[in-house]
């Protein structure tokens, strides 16, 4: 083989593999979005950064999958019956650049930790509707 080769090669594997990862990407997302109870959604866990993402409402859990991944496992999962809705806000100053634009910051705690999600007005009230039609939990208590 010609050493010349070698860089081509090496290139055109590269070049392969990028369009097959972006490939992934958009069919992740594509069946992400297809779901039915799904909405995009940034969080904010404790402080931390915004991560943008994707929520699935599903029968008892909330889940919340990373935008750039190729894991079909959510990051995060949430039980409807220990999920507590603290409020909306708009974005601050600060939080305007990090989170799409149009969307209403929602407050909210999970066994004691709080964190954030950012979504459009729609999702909210999608959202806050789907936690307020919870499962009875015991006899005779609600949540």
């Amino acid at each position: 083989m010609d050493d010349s080769l070698i860089p081509f090669i090496a290139l055109a594997t590269a070049f392969t593999l990028l369009i097959i990862s972006l490939c992934l990407f958009g069919v992740r997302r594509f069946n992400l979005r297809r779901a039915l109870g799904t909405v995009d959604a940034s969080i904010c866990m404790a402080g931390n950064s915004w991560l943008m993402g994707v929520c699935r409402y599903q029968d008892n859990e909330l889940e919340w999958f990373r935008l750039m991944s190729l894991s079909v496992v959510p990051k995060y999962k949430f039980t409807r019956s220990s999920l507590e809705l603290l409020g909306r806000r708009q974005p601050t100053e600060d939080e305007l650049v990090r989170v799409q634009p149009g969307v209403v910051v929602v407050e909210l705690q999970y066994e004691g930790t709080k964190f954030m999600l950012a979504m459009n007005f729609d999702a909210y009230t999608g959202l806050s509707s789907w936690l307020e039609a919870g499962p009875v939990i015991g006899v005779g208590t609600w949540r």
